[in-house]
């Protein structure tokens, strides 16, 4: 586990790198197979899971909904673990074959959007909601484009490393564990001046940043809350804690969700009433 490695002259893929996941990574895209997505009868169509990514797009819609606008979307699983994210109709939507992606029907013609960070503006500026006006857009941009340059840090440098990698790796942990710490040190600094991301205005930043750090602060991430010592970051828990009773947050958090309690999964949302009528063939 300690050997030395000396990298070739030219890279090339032979083998699978081993760990979670290793089945699905490759170093081409496109397609895989053929499968044509399904649409339903409203006008945004949702293909993603609950991944943090995921529920960063699926609240937006609750927070939309629950505001009074027309925002009423069809939200189909994407199973990332079967290689869903590969299917043709996927990939004609997002190239990239990552979720969330997002058909927009509302229109005169249909309008893809792909990466989490990209749906959250198009929706929040369709509907003028959830964004700081004026001088504050600018900061209300930077933490935006700071949750999705740094989150690949946690997820796929920390998380992969800690948790998914074959084996443990003492230096990559130690790595991408002092950048999380850091990362959490930066919004528990900012956090301590300011309600929001964007002062007292609740707006898309915070919405990107809590799936992500919210849950990490929790400890629910990678079960690393006692390795990163989550606790000392008070400011990010305090403000954590208030965005987790957020009605719709608690409710975007749920679709498209495959794990947790049974009474905390959504498999496909279609209507407010799935909500509430939520069986285990709905869940299972």
């Amino acid at each position: 586990m300690t050997e030395e490695y000396t990298p070739p002259k030219v890279w090339t893929w032979d083998a699978e790198n081993g760990g979670q996941w290793a089945s699905l990574n490759r170093p081409v895209s496109g397609a895989t197979h053929d499968k044509a997505l399904p649409v339903g009868e409203h006008p945004f169509q949702l293909y993603s899971l609950a991944t943090p990514n995921g529920q960063k797009v699926t609240i937006l819609f609750e927070e939309l909904l629950e505001a009074g606008f027309a925002a009423e979307y069809d939200a189909w699983l994407i199973k990332i673990a079967d290689g869903d994210q590969f299917g043709s109709g996927f990939v004609e939507v997002n190239p990239n074959s990552k979720i969330p992606a997002l058909i927009d029907r509302s229109g005169a013609a249909p309008v893809r959007v792909f990466e989490s960070g990209a749906i959250l503006l198009h929706l929040a500026e369709k509907f003028e909601a959830f964004l700081a006006t004026g001088d504050k857009r600018a900061e209300m941009l930077s933490w935006l484009m700071w949750q999705m340059g740094s989150a690949p840090y946690l997820g796929g440098g920390f998380g992969h490393f800690y948790a998914y990698a074959p084996y443990p790796m003492e230096y990559p942990i130690n790595r991408f564990a002092m950048e999380v710490k850091r990362q959490l040190d930066v919004l528990d600094k900012h956090l301590a001046q300011n309600r929001f991301m964007v002062g007292d205005d609740y707006t898309i930043a915070d919405i990107a940043i809590w799936p992500w750090y919210g849950r990490t602060v929790h400890g629910k991430s990678y079960n690393a809350g006692e390795f990163l010592d989550v606790g000392i970051y008070k400011n990010v828990i305090r403000w954590a804690d208030e965005i987790g009773e957020r009605p719709a947050v608690q409710r975007g958090r749920m679709v498209n969700a495959m794990n947790g309690e049974p009474s905390e999964q959504l498999r496909e949302r279609h209507s407010a009433e799935d909500f509430a009528t939520r069986t285990q063939d709905k869940i299972g």
